[in-house]
C-alpha cells in the first residue's frame, strides 16, 4: 500500500503544501491530478533541513515524470539566519540564472524546481576537471550583486552564535568548548586577518552536496543559500577546502578525516583556476596566488569556529539524526591544533 505525500513529508501546514501542488498541477496541465500518486524520496546528507525529491507522473505514461524538491525547514534552525532574507536571496540568485526556481512557500518549508543534474560526491571534489569547473563557478557566484549593503557578516554572526550557544548548552558543554573565551578568539582572528580583503557574495557552505553538475553540458549549479552573505572570498574558499574532509553519506556522517584536507598543490590548483576564470587574458600573478593561498589558510580557522558553534546550537535545537556535538568537538579540536601554525600572533598563554 502506497503512503501519501502528506504522510511522508512532515509539514506544519499540509493544507498549504497541498494548495501549492494543486496550483502547479493546473499550471503544468500534463501531470496527473491525483496527489496520492506522487512518489516521494528523502534525500540524504542534509543537516539543516529535510529534503524530499517528488516524482509527479504525467498523463502520458511514455513521458518522464516531472520532478520537484520539497524542503522542510529543520526545527529551531531559524536561529542561524533570517528566513525571509534567505528567500529573497534564493529568488534573486534564480533570476540571474545561478540556481533553481522557487515554486512555492508554505509555513515550515518551500517547493523548488528540481534540477536535472547530479549532486557531487566527496570524490568529485578531488577530480581536477570537476574542481576547475567548481572554482570557475564560485568566481562567478562571488560576483553576484545582491541589493543592499555589502557588509561582512561572519564575525558578528559568530558573536551572536556564541551568546546563543551559551544560553542553550549545559554547563558541561559550556566548559568543554570554553565558550566563555570563544568571543576573544573571534576578536583575535578578526584582527589577524583584517587586511585588504576582496569581498564577494559568498555561499559559506560549499560542501559537495550543495554543488550539482549537468553531465551533458558540464554546467555547475550551486544550491542552498541559507548561510549566504557578503564575506571575504578567502573565507568561502577556505570553507570549501575544509568540506573536503567530510563524508555526509557515510554511516558516521559527523566524523571528519583531516588527512583528506587538500595539500598545497591541490589548493594552489583550485586558486589558480579561480583567479584565471575572471575573463582576463593575463594569467594571475604569483604574488596574487600566494596571497590568496595564505589568506585562505588563515580563514580555515574562522570556518572551524563558525561550524563548531553551529554544531553546538544545532545539537540543542535540531532533531535531524546527526551527532552535532561530536562534529563540533572535531571542528574546535582542529581550530586549536592549527591556530599556532597559521597565526603570526599567538599569545603565550
Amino acid at each position: 500500500m502506497a503512503i501519501g505525500i502528506f504522510e511522508l513529508i512532515p509539514s506544519s501546514s499540509p493544507d498549504e503544501l497541498k494548495k501549492i501542488l494543486e496550483k502547479l498541477s493546473t499550471k503544468w496541465g500534463d501531470v496527473v491530478e491525483d496527489l496520492e500518486s506522487l512518489e516521494v524520496k528523502p534525500m540524504k546528507g542534509a543537516m539543516t533541513n529535510e529534503v524530499f525529491m517528488v516524482s509527479w507522473p504525467r498523463k502520458e505514461t511514455n513521458l518522464r515524470c516531472r520532478k520537484l524538491l520539497v524542503r522542510v525547514y529543520g526545527e529551531g534552525v531559524d536561529v542561524f539566519f533570517n528566513r525571509d532574507d534567505e528567500i529573497r536571496t534564493f529568488e534573486f540568485v534564480a533570476r540571474h540564472g545561478h540556481g533553481p526556481t522557487l515554486l512555492g512557500r508554505f509555513p515550515g518549508g518551500r517547493v523548488e524546481e528540481f534540477i536535472h543534474a547530479r549532486t557531487l560526491s566527496k570524490t568529485d571534489l578531488r577530480d581536477p576537471n570537476i574542481s576547475a569547473l567548481v572554482a570557475s563557478k564560485l568566481r562567478r557566484f562571488h560576483s553576484i550583486h545582491i541589493p543592499g549593503d555589502r557588509n561582512v557578516l561572519i564575525w558578528d554572526r559568530m558573536r551572536t552564535w556564541v551568546g546563543q550557544a551559551k544560553n542553550l548548552c549545559s554547563d558541561e558543554h559550556l566548559t568543554e568548548f570554553g565558550l566563555d573565551n570563544v568571543e576573544d578568539e573571534i576578536n583575535l582572528l578578526e584582527q589577524e586577518v583584517n587586511n585588504e580583503q576582496q569581498i564577494g557574495f559568498c555561499h559559506n557552505d560549499l560542501q559537495y552536496g550543495n554543488i550539482m553538475i549537468d553531465e551533458d553540458t558540464n554546467a555547475i549549479t550551486i544550491i542552498d543559500y541559507e548561510y549566504a552573505s557578503y564575506n571575504p572570498i578567502a573565507y568561502d574558499i577556505a570553507n570549501h577546502f575544509c568540506e573536503m574532509v567530510a563524508d555526509y553519506h557515510s554511516d558516521t556522517p559527523h566524523i571528519l578525516d583531516y588527512t583528506l584536507y587538500p595539500g598545497e598543490e591541490e589548493r594552489r590548483r583550485f586558486i589558480c583556476n579561480y583567479l584565471s576564470s575572471s575573463g582576463e587574458e593575463q594569467e594571475p600573478k604569483e604574488e596574487e596566488i600566494e596571497q590568496l593561498l595564505d589568506d585562505t589558510e588563515k580563514y580555515t580557522l574562522a570556518s572551524h569556529l563558525f561550524w563548531g558553534l553551529w554544531g553546538i546550537i544545532s545539537g540543542y535545537v535540531n532533531k535531524i539524526e546527526f551527532d552535532y556535538i561530536e562534529y563540533s568537538r572535531q571542528r574546535f579540536k582542529q581550530y586549536w591544533l592549527r591556530k599556532p601554525q597559521l597565526l603570526s600572533f599567538y599569545p603565550s598563554s
